[in-house]
């Protein structure tokens, strides 16, 4: 179907959504709602998600999961990469851990498998977004000309603090980054202090963020951190599509914002039509 605001189309992609195998999908999905004491609103399969994305019309989806044990890594972005091969409106990201044994060949395989990139959950990871251990990786990245969404904040852990990814973008100006959550879940101040105005190759998501921001703050921020910066994402299973294209549209930004925000700064960063 295709989702009609103001008497036109409007053209939807989802940079920031999760999927697991069938077998462990509602383990994955119930334990990341118990990780942040909150219902989860779907299942966590690649049909689930485009079940719940066709409500809206959305017309492509930024797939990823975690590595919470290096050993996963390889078994994730495998799967992450076959899916894309099923579901030509999968954009997919490998996944990584700060403890694989061959970061490079890990990264290689990533590219090969012609996945954009990598997906790093810090705070289930435990494993700062400065720490040492990463500066190689990212430095890595910005070679192999591939992107990594960062999970962003969280009040109880300081794994993902907004800071931190100021400091690595200081030193990786070309590193091509997505910022989850507004830039820090939890932390969306200290996210505009630290991160509005990083440089063009920083890119944020909106998931997970307009249950708790009040309109007037979302509109504050995705002004500090420009409407060309600013992709819709609803972390489903997290959040449905429905709920989160109307947290937007509630925000009654410009037609222009809207297109922005829910398409065409994703078709830039992904290179896709």
């Amino acid at each position: 179907m295709e989702y009609i605001h103001n008497g036109k189309v409007l053209q939807i992609a989802d940079a920031h959504t999760h999927i697991y195998p069938q077998k462990i999908a509602e383990k994955a999905v119930r334990s990341v709602g118990d990780f942040y004491h909150i219902p989860m609103t779907g299942g966590g399969t690649a049909e689930d998600l485009i079940a719940s994305g066709d409500r809206v019309g959305t017309k492509y989806y930024l797939v990823c999961s975690v590595a919470t044990k290096p050993e996963q890594a390889d078994s994730i972005t495998a799967f992450i990469a076959e899916e894309c091969k099923q579901y030509p409106q999968f954009v997919g990201l490998g996944a990584y851990h700060q403890d694989v044994e061959e970061p490079d060949r890990l990264l290689e395989a990533v590219k090969n498998a012609g996945l954009h990139g990598i997906k790093l959950h810090s705070d289930f990871q435990r494993c700062n977004i400065d720490d040492p251990r990463l500066m190689p990786v990212y430095d890595m990245l910005c070679q192999l000309d591939l992107s990594v969404l960062f999970h962003m904040g969280d009040n109880r852990y300081d794994f993902s603090a907004p800071r931190r990814l100021a400091k690595v973008l200081d030193k990786y100006p070309h590193l091509k980054c997505i910022a989850a959550h507004f830039g820090g879940y939890q932390r969306w101040q200290e996210a505009k202090e630290c991160l509005a105005g990083s440089g063009e190759n920083l890119y944020f998501d909106t998931s997970s963020s307009l249950a708790f921001l009040k309109k007037e703050e979302a509109v504050e921020m995705i002004e500090a951190f420009g409407v060309d910066r600013m992709l819709f994402g609803t972390d489903f299973p997290m959040w449905t599509h429905e709920d989160e294209v109307k947290r937007i549209l509630d925000l009654s930004l410009p037609d222009r914002a809207n297109e922005q925000i829910f398409f065409k700064n994703f078709k830039h960063f992904f290179h896709v039509e």
